[in-house]
């Protein structure tokens, strides 16, 4: 894709490395690369599950580039399609994303690993939200993380900007699993491989469901999914892919899922 977002193609999975020295640091070009990048990947068919992660083992990302912002980037310049990294407010984006947090991950660039629906970490990674200590607001965090940690875990980090390590972001659940450094990537690719494996329009549903649930109370949610007015419960209920679970089942086979 480019030097800066690196892309690699293998099977249905897509492995999108962000590789900005010295520390992985975001700016509005970068923002738009990716936007691009994940657009692409949200309207690829043959494409089922991406991984994200830094260049190197020191940094994931630390957000913000503020260099480019000295140099004139605007905190609320044009991002491109998707928001702050690609994925933050990219529509429609109903295939599983897994973070492979290599290093430091803070600010922007934690908002960028809770975008992520499986965050993966190297056991020797470093989470914060300093945005407090340059008097702005973390403001994806603020509205993601009390809902995703305890809540007063969540404000503490917001209100105080303290660093946690990776054993605790596990802990609280920040985090699914803790690996050596030296294996994050492949346990990050056994994930996307089991994940690709699996029913693409089931995922699609669970996303769009999840997503829109937060604003609806349970017994409105569960409504509209009986009443197939979430658009991937519709085309899942109508799709050969459901005759195929079900048959499986039936004939004590695996499924053979054709996203369709």
């Amino acid at each position: 894709m480019s030097d800066v977002v690196k892309t690699d193609r293998r099977g249905h999975v897509l492995e999108v490395t962000l590789d900005r020295p010295k520390a992985n640091a975001i700016d509005l070009h970068t923002s738009r690369l990716l936007g691009n990048v994940f657009k692409d990947f949200r309207d690829d068919p043959e494409l089922r599950v991406a991984i994200i992660t830094g260049a190197g083992e020191k940094f994931f990302c630390p957000g913000w580039d503020l260099k480019a912002a000295a140099d004139g980037d605007a905190v609320d310049g044009d991002y491109g399609v998707g928001g702050f990294g690609g994925l933050q407010e990219l529509r429609g984006l109903n295939k599983p994303i897994i973070a492979a947090v290599n290093g430091i991950c803070c600010g922007g660039g934690l908002e960028w690993a809770l975008s992520a629906d499986i965050i993966l970490a190297a056991d020797h990674a470093q989470f914060a939200l300093p945005e407090i200590r340059s008097g702005t607001v973390a403001d994806a965090a603020s509205v993601k993380l009390p809902k995703r940690i305890p809540y007063h875990i969540a404000m503490e980090m917001l209100l105080t900007g303290r660093w946690i390590e990776a054993e605790e972001a596990h802990r609280w659940g920040m985090v699914n699993h803790l690996y050596p450094s030296d294996t994050l990537m492949e346990k990050a690719r056994e994930m996307a491989d089991l994940l690709a494996s699996g029913p693409p329009l089931v995922y699609a549903a669970i996303k769009e469901v999840v997503r829109e649930a937060e604003a609806l109370t349970f017994h409105d949610a569960m409504n509209r999914i009986t009443k197939r007015q979430f658009a991937s419960v519709d085309v899942l209920y109508d799709s050969e892919d459901q005759l195929e679970g079900a048959r499986a089942f039936a004939e004590k086979r695996d499924p053979v899922w054709k996203g369709r």
